[in-house]
């Protein structure tokens, strides 16, 4: 394994001390760019730190000091300044999916027993359904809060900036799924969140000059991490995309040079590069130019073909892609045109980090390199040389929230047990072959966790058993969620007589799927069941075993299929 050379990094103690540092340091250069009145405003660090310390000191006078405060919105200065508001020395904050039904948010709120939430404005009708033990702050109050703050810290009040911070006590929890009865809630301390932000540093050379351009959800512990409280800690500017929609006239408008995102995204600006040139009926122009700057810097490929450049803000330099796996060509082919981009492999658990490609060093069809003080490994090598990914670092999780039986299957020996499956190659690499979990990860990087799905259906009275399974769809480059359903046959005998039909069955099952669909997100929605006339085979503690449910499904799915 050759060996590797990494980028000079500061030492962060915690996200308190990481940001007082980068306001010592880049004061009056700007942290954020918010659109605000049809044009994009900076925020300098200066004027970030007495925000979040004007709220953090406002709301411990107002008894919130060592609470859980839900946070859920959209990407914006009012959830960052919340975010970093609790964790510089508040309590634990609680990063919850703006897109959850409101039946997950009020069974967060239950677990975690939040004290407060802060929300953004347009979700007030799913946030009213919390009890009134959790205090409700719109997006809307933070402003007046932050006067009130301002005011105590005249008067002398200092007990919120005095405040200790245990680098190890919980001080984020994130939910992986909010599902009543199955949610898990991941524990992250600030050196869990801490070590993640001095390994990227030594990976990607990350300057105070840099802009990156937040588009994926700030609940994400991805985006969180790497799009939010890295640059921060690096003296860079955030700046806050309005919506996918508008992500190419965002890109115009703050002129990014980091983007972190998901492989459909890399997928999307490449074909749209590619239909653009067709469109022009330069194709064979454009080949001809990758041929001659085949082995030519980013540099020269940049000035080459800087009209792309220019469509994408001017100084794009790296984008940085996590969530699934990326296509390589889709990389070696952004790399021809001069855009860098990388990719990493996270998980919640690890805050996320496990593995990143550098800047300088990396594999198009690699997940990436450990980082320095994080150790990889393969256990219970197969034949193939595959076996389970396991991980060792400072940012492995402390553990789930309530959960240490469920903490223990996962964290032994000192080793995270990832329940993906993969090998490293000679050089160091990481590569995934697939997963052991049942997570159905879709090609956007968002997780469909079947046993969500499952409860859910399980809770109509016509459905004795489920199991959801997934299926990749070639046509359409998508993941087709299917539910394998088995009828209750008591229930449809009370309701309909021992006679019941299929088509009653039928009607049944549509409706209990419609039903789901109405309450889940949009890319978790069943696109179609399937009916199992016997029970599912189940193990000696009765739990469904799911290997093989699958593959014996399939014939049924393909039919079914062919009929739409």
């Amino acid at each position: 394994m050759p060996k590797i050379r990494y980028h000079e990094c500061r030492k962060i103690e915690n996200i308190r001390s990481a940001l007082c540092a980068s306001e010592r340091l880049y004061g009056e250069r700007p942290a954020f760019m918010q659109k605000t009145d049809g044009e994009y405003k900076t925020v300098t660090y200066s004027r970030f730190r007495d925000m979040y310390e004007a709220l953090g000191t406002e709301l411990w006078a107002r008894g919130l000091s060592g609470k859980r405060i839900i946070v859920t919105g959209d990407n914006c200065l009012d959830w960052a300044t919340v975010y970093i508001a609790v964790v510089a020395g508040l309590g634990v904050i609680i990063p919850a999916d703006k897109e959850l039904p409101a039946e997950e948010l009020c069974n967060i709120a239950s677990i975690s027993e939040a004290a407060a939430i802060f929300y953004s404005p347009r979700l007030e009708q799913k946030v009213s359904t919390l009890p009134d033990s959790v205090a409700k702050f719109s997006f809307d109050a933070i402003p007046g809060l932050i006067a009130a703050g301002r005011e105590r810290l005249l008067n002398g009040e200092r007990d919120y900036l005095r405040s200790y911070i245990d680098p190890d006590a919980m001080s984020v929890l994130i939910f992986t799924s909010g599902t009543t009865g199955t949610s898990k809630g991941v524990m992250l301390s600030q050196r869990n969140i801490c070590f993640n932000l001095s390994e990227v540093a030594q990976m990607a050379y990350i300057g105070p000059e840099e802009v990156f351009l937040s588009i994926l959800p700030m609940h994400h512990v991805y985006e969180c991490t790497c799009g939010f409280l890295f640059p921060l800690s690096r003296g860079c500017c955030v700046a806050f995309c309005e919506g996918l929609r508008y992500i190419t006239r965002n890109m115009q408008e703050v002129h990014p040079t980091i983007v972190c995102c998901v492989p459909i995204l890399l997928e999307t600006i490449y074909h749209k590069i590619w239909m653009n040139i067709r469109r022009k009926g330069i194709e064979k122009k454009v080949q001809n130019a990758i041929k001659l700057t085949r082995h030519a810097g980013l540099g020269i490929k940049r000035r080459v073909f800087a009209e792309i450049h220019d469509s994408l803000g001017g100084r794009i330099r790296m984008f940085i892609c996590g969530g699934a796996a990326a296509d390589p060509e889709v990389m070696k082919g952004l790399r021809d045109f001069g855009l860098l981009a990388i990719q990493g492999y996270g998980l919640t658990e690890c805050a996320p980090l496990a593995a990143v490609n550098k800047d300088d060093y990396y594999r198009d069809d690699s997940a990436g390199l450990a980082t320095p003080n994080g150790v990889l490994d393969i256990y219970d090598v197969q034949d193939d040389g595959t076996g389970e990914i396991r991980y060792k670092g400072d940012n492995v999780m402390l553990g789930y929230y309530r959960r240490p039986d469920l903490t223990a299957e996962v964290i032994r020996d000192g080793w995270f047990y990832t329940g993906d499956l993969g090998y490293i190659d000679k050089d160091g690499f990481l590569h995934i072959t697939g997963r052991k979990k049942n997570v159905i990860v879709t090609p956007g990087g968002k997780n469909i966790f079947p046993e969500e799905l499952e409860t859910y259906l399980c809770r109509n009275p016509f459905i004795a058993e489920a199991v959801v399974v997934g299926y990749f769809n070639e046509q359409r480059g998508a993941w087709d969620i299917v539910a394998i359903l088995h009828p209750d046959d008591a229930h449809f005998v009370e309701t309909y007589g021992r006679g019941y039909t299929q088509g009653q069955i039928d009607a049944e099952f549509t409706r209990a799927v419609e039903e789901v669909n109405n309450t889940v997100q949009h890319y978790k929605r069943i696109t179609m069941y399937i009916v199992r006339p016997t029970e599912f085979p189940k193990n000696s503690s009765r739990k469904i075993k799911r290997m093989g449910i699958a593959e014996e499904a399939e014939p049924e799915y393909k039919k079914k299929l062919a009929r739409v």
